[in-house]
């Protein structure tokens, strides 16, 4: 087909184009005839721009116009001309193009939805329609955005002298975390390759290879349970540098960040940033990765209540548990009977029992509680809290992880339900949280599990503890955290191969598993592995933190929807038996 090529986008014509003749090409966003006129919305990645036929001048076009319908994709030619009614809300609202002539390339079927970010959608029907989805402005937005954030990158790290390598995709399967994709080989039938969960293991053996500085845009796959946030396949940049400690992966890591926000978004963002323990996160905040853009910081009130007449708190704290309080400043009033019954239910998804609560008002303690408390009990909870009338004390009592998690979650449900959240919409809060345990004891299996991955190293002043008490361990991992999501981790590696077996066998691996799971890089540390470390930053968490929207299928072109489906394509998806023989498989139907 031979038409004619644009000579600018539907984007950029201003007031100073006015008088010169211009081609576009794009898709038919709207048609308005009002009789004396003629308007036709033009759209593509750039914009939109105003066209206008006067039927009085130019009834042939008036009248092929009639076939013009929404999403047909037409070269336009015209002059620019200044609009004698602006639009300010369009950067093209200043002028228009009076049509000379126009040419339809393809007609358009009538779409399932307008190409409109005002309307609301089924996630269903955007995801099922995404070729006509990704044509909406925000969209088209984020995906620039992502782009902008892909460029940046490479330039950052390239200028402080990174290499960029690219690691497999079919690797070999050590399941430690969670599930792994697995892909069956044809010509080594009962044997298969995983798609890579991270290129860790990979970007450990380049640092042992001599490459100390690497890079990469890496994909990445986990056949875990889905969550609302989470994608079955997901993108990271993935980071590694040898003869280093922690501060240079931290510094190095906030001078990529200042540049991107500054880049993005024009915004000066202040380094170094905030550091905390992860032990102060969890009993400040609640969480290993606190929103720090609003207070409502917890207590620990355990040593106050240890003897009071409250058996719940008391049985807590005798039990080696703890008893904390978040003060809901000014919203007493707020939460009536029934909306603190719908928070305890709340509360019980995290693993509580039941929520107390007290009241301020007029001097006094509104609660069913307060009997169980002498005057100077109460007196002390008040003052710990700084609590004051109009205030709401909720109260978590368990375990030290479940009591704060509790209490954690509930202060991010309600700064959602009081519009907090929505007031901070617009500010950046930076952390880097620090210090983890290395190990966390899993219920379940009776074994500790490690807290990141098998490959962090201890803390060398913890390394005492490690054989007689491995939970009191400490981890250099570091994750960093932006507006109460994490958005990267990292941990200084091991890279002594003693070391690395002894925490295999701390996490229940025998000496076979390890070397049939792990082998080809305890053999690698053996050959003069360097001390080294890195960091993870999750790319599409990033990108929503910058486009600020929560849903992160907003920010990749083909997401996946909660249960994992591409409903645009219909996979996963049946095969053909012969495929299935051809790799050695039947499918059993339980």
């Amino acid at each position: 087909m031979i038409f004619p090529k644009r000579t600018c986008t539907c984007g950029e014509l201003r007031k100073e184009n006015e008088n010169i003749e211009v081609v576009l090409n794009g898709w038919v966003s709207g048609v308005r005839d009002l009789g004396g006129l003629i308007f036709i919305d033009l759209r593509d990645r750039y914009g939109l721009t105003q066209i206008v036929i006067e039927p009085e001048n130019r009834p042939d076009l008036a009248e092929r116009a009639k076939e013009l319908k929404s999403e047909f994709v037409i070269w336009a030619k015209g002059k620019v001309r200044l609009r004698s009614n602006p639009n300010p809300n369009i950067p093209t609202g200043l002028i228009e193009v009076l049509l000379e002539d126009y040419g339809v390339l393809n007609k358009s079927q009538l779409p399932p939805f307008e190409i409109d970010d005002s309307i609301e959608l089924q996630e269903e029907t955007r995801l099922k329609y995404r070729f006509l989805d990704l044509r909406r402005p925000s969209l088209q937005k984020n995906l620039i955005l992502r782009n902008e954030l892909y460029q940046i990158m490479h330039k950052y790290y390239y200028e402080n002298n990174f290499i960029e390598i690219e690691t497999p995709f079919f690797m070999k399967s050590t399941p430690e975390g969670a599930r792994d994709f697995l892909v069956p080989s044809r010509i080594h039938k009962g044997k298969f390759y995983a798609l890579p969960q991270s290129p860790q293991l990979y970007k450990q053996i380049l640092m042992i290879s001599g490459f100390d500085r690497y890079v990469q845009i890496a994909k990445c796959f986990r056949d875990e349970d889905l969550r609302a946030d989470r994608q079955p396949e997901f993108t990271q940049i993935d980071v590694e540098m040898s003869f280093i400690d922690e501060e240079d992966i931290i510094k190095m890591t906030e001078g990529f960040f200042k540049l991107l926000w500054k880049e993005t978004l024009g915004i000066d963002i202040q380094t170094p940033f905030q550091r905390m323990s992860y032990k102060d996160a969890m009993e400040k905040y609640g969480s290993d990765k606190p929103d720090l853009r609003f207070g409502w910081e917890l207590k620990d009130i355990s040593d106050l209540v240890n003897n009071c007449e409250f058996k719940v708190f008391t049985d807590a704290v005798n039990n080696g548990g703890t008893v904390a309080v978040l003060n809901v400043k000014g919203c007493a009033e707020t939460y009536s009977r029934k909306k603190i019954d719908e928070l305890t239910e709340f509360a019980k998804k995290y693993g509580a029992k039941g929520l107390a609560w007290m009241k301020l008002a007029d001097g006094q303690v509104n609660s069913p509680i307060a009997k169980f408390f002498k005057k100077e009990e109460l007196d002390a909870v008040i003052e710990r809290t700084e609590a004051k009338d109009g205030d709401l004390l909720l109260f978590g009592s368990d375990k030290w992880t479940t009591c704060f998690t509790v209490l954690g979650a509930l202060r991010l449900e309600i700064a959602r339900q009081t519009g907090l959240l929505e007031s901070v919409r617009d500010k950046f809060a930076f952390l880097w949280v620090v210090d983890f345990p290395l190990f966390e004891y899993d219920e379940e299996s009776k074994r500790y599990v490690a807290m990141h991955h098998p490959f962090t190293s201890p803390k060398f002043e913890d390394m005492q503890f490690i054989d007689d008490n491995p939970g009191k361990v400490r981890a250099r991992a570091y994750d960093i955290v932006v507006n109460g999501a994490e958005v990267g981790g990292g941990s200084i590696r091991i890279h002594d191969t003693d070391v690395q077996q002894k925490m295999f066998k701390l996490l229940g691996l025998t000496q076979e598993e390890a070397n049939s799971k792990f082998g080809f890089l305890l053999d690698a540390l053996k050959y003069g592995a360097p001390p080294h470390g890195g960091i993870a930053l999750g790319l599409d968490r990033l990108v929503m933190t910058l486009a600020g929207t929560e849903n992160i299928r907003n920010v990749i072109a083909f997401p996946k929807t909660t249960s994992g489906l591409s409903l645009m394509d219909g996979s996963p998806s049946t095969v053909d038996e012969e495929q299935l023989k051809e790799l050695g498989i039947k499918i059993i139907n339980n």
